[in-house]
């Protein structure tokens, strides 16, 4: 039988593990990396076959103490353990097959209220639904998509434009993969997951570590072809008024480079809009044409 989610996340967990870790002996050269399953069914409590059981999608109903166990066996974080228990089907999940796709408007002006601080409301399938000015202009105007996930991993110049592309790549899939778990048949979510699978390998191979966790206080390095390199920490707040929507904030630390440069950004943003006619750049690095090569 094929297995299931909960099977796979189970067994790629595993796999991160080593006996050391968890104060078991190391019994020897082991075929593959990780717990064996034996030794995982040991520190849970369960029999072995019921935990092969449980990998294998031939048992699809554990209790709340098994999982537990298991949260504490394969050592997950917070998040971790919420999306096993979602896919244990033992914690909610989305009431509605998908989000709204509408930003209350109060939460619009309190993000046209920040000219200096980039702010983007985006929803579980990493679609921007709403932007402030200043975002606008530190995507680019969204030229290459208005989806971030594709941004990351099909715009041919994101390696540029994101310092640390390997680390967000990352984080996004391991994002993706925990909007993903919450909702699993929002039909956006199935799109954007189908055509990352075909458009990019890199995004393949990383959706294959089952890595999932929300978003977090963190530090980007941008590379902005306008304003040279920026270093922004990031926000992230959960819309309470429209559940599966979430508002992410930028700001440089005062009196830094990127500080500065964030507040020309924010200049070419206001004149940028003030001209319509100004020339535009085609993607969130691209080069002009005139420039050196």
């Amino acid at each position: 039988m094929a297995s299931t989610e909960l099977g796979e996340y189970l067994r790629a967990r595993r796999a991160r593990l080593h006996p050391a870790q968890v104060n078991l002996p190391d019994t020897g050269p082991r075929r593959v990396p990780g717990l064996r399953r034996e030794e995982v069914a040991l520190l849970v409590g369960v029999s072995v076959d019921y935990y092969i059981r449980l990998e294998q999608g031939r048992e699809r109903g554990p209790s709340a103490q098994v999982v537990d166990a298991l949260s504490i066996a394969l050592r997950l974080d917070a998040d971790g353990r919420q999306h096993l228990f979602r896919l244990a089907g033992l914690a909610p999940r989305a009431h509605t097959a998908a989000a709204p796709g509408r930003v209350d408007p109060s939460l619009r002006q309190l993000m046209d209220a920040w000219p200096d601080n980039p702010a983007v409301v985006y929803n579980r399938a990493y679609d921007v639904l709403a932007s402030n000015t200043i975002a606008d202009a530190l995507f680019h105007d969204w030229t290459h998509s208005r989806n971030l996930m594709h941004i990351v991993f099909t715009d041919p110049t994101a390696r540029l434009f994101y310092a640390d592309w390997l680390d967000i790549a990352r984080n996004s899939v391991a994002g993706f993969r925990f909007g993903h778990g919450e909702a699993p048949d929002d039909p956006r979510i199935q799109q954007v997951l189908g055509e990352l699978l075909g458009q990019s390998p890199e995004f393949a191979q990383l959706w294959t570590t089952h890595d999932a966790r929300g978003k977090a206080l963190a530090s980007k390095r941008f590379h902005h072809h306008d304003v040279g390199p920026l270093t922004l920490t990031m926000q992230t707040f959960d819309v309470r008024s429209s559940p599966g929507q979430a508002l992410v904030v930028y700001h440089a630390e005062p009196g830094t480079p990127s500080s500065r440069a964030l507040a020309l950004l924010g200049s070419l943003a206001v004149t940028a809009r003030e001209t319509p006619d100004r020339t535009r750049s085609a993607s969130p690095c691209s080069t002009p044409e005139n420039a050196p090569k």
